[in-house]
């Protein structure tokens, strides 16, 4: 069962799991359980997604169950009108806070800007030997994307060479490779932990929050981190 953190007649959001996609794709072909379908199922209605999460990204997932909500939520998420908030644990320790204004190129190679906003809300030092070094270090942050580019948090916590845990992307091999065989841990540390929009029918302020799944907080366990 998938948990649903908010419904009224013409919305429905869940706190998707890691590892689970929104709807069938061609790039993952193993893939057998999609969000869209279970969801479906679950309250036995249409939905249809008006955002995207990636597979390994857990959090606010939100659906409309008509056309008019569909369209008009689309139009603020793509219009940037909606405020996101992310938790990602990154390699190293990162700045207290920053802002980092780095364009990112689309897929046909254009350039696109791309703004984020972070603060560090928890440093962790694990008295476990990483290459060189005699510990590993690690940030747990809150992220704030002011534009919604593909996998832009991904790509700009690498910019900053602080990469999200687990990004098998555009992370760090090493880490991922370190976390798999140390705590057999083979998520990826980022979560859409909150959402603020307008309804698009009764225009009131819709603020969600969902919790972080089990795996996030093992990790956070074994940093000595709070949650």
């Amino acid at each position: 069962m998938l948990e649903i953190i908010y419904q009224d007649e013409h919305l429905i959001a869940i706190n998707k799991p890691h590892g689970l996609l929104v709807h069938q794709s061609s790039i993952a072909r193993d893939a057998t359980e999609f969000a869209l379908q279970m969801l479906r199922d679950q309250v036995g209605k249409h939905v249809s997604p008006v955002h995207r999460l990636d597979r390994k990204t857990s959090g606010i997932l939100l659906f409309a169950f008509d056309k008019v909500s569909e369209t008009a939520m689309h139009q603020q998420f793509m219009n940037a009108e909606t405020d996101k908030k992310y938790l990602a644990i990154l390699r190293g320790f990162a700045p207290d806070a920053m802002d980092i204004d780095y364009p990112l190129a689309k897929e046909n190679g254009t350039m696109q800007d791309a703004f984020t906003s972070f603060r560090t809300l928890q440093k962790a030092e694990v008295e476990v030997a990483f290459g060189k070094h005699p510990t590993s270090r690690y940030s747990l942050v809150e992220a704030t994307p002011k534009t919604g580019r593909m996998h832009q948090l991904r790509r700009h916590f690498s910019h900053i060479l602080h990469p999200i845990i687990g990004d098998r992307t555009h992370g760090c091999n090493k880490q991922n490779k370190f976390f798999k065989e140390q705590w057999d841990m083979t998520t990826m540390l980022l979560h859409a932990s909150e959402l603020q929009f307008i309804h698009p029918i009764t225009k009131q302020k819709i603020h969600l929050k969902a919790g972080l799944h089990d795996e996030f907080k093992r990790v956070m366990d074994f940093m000595k981190m709070e949650h």
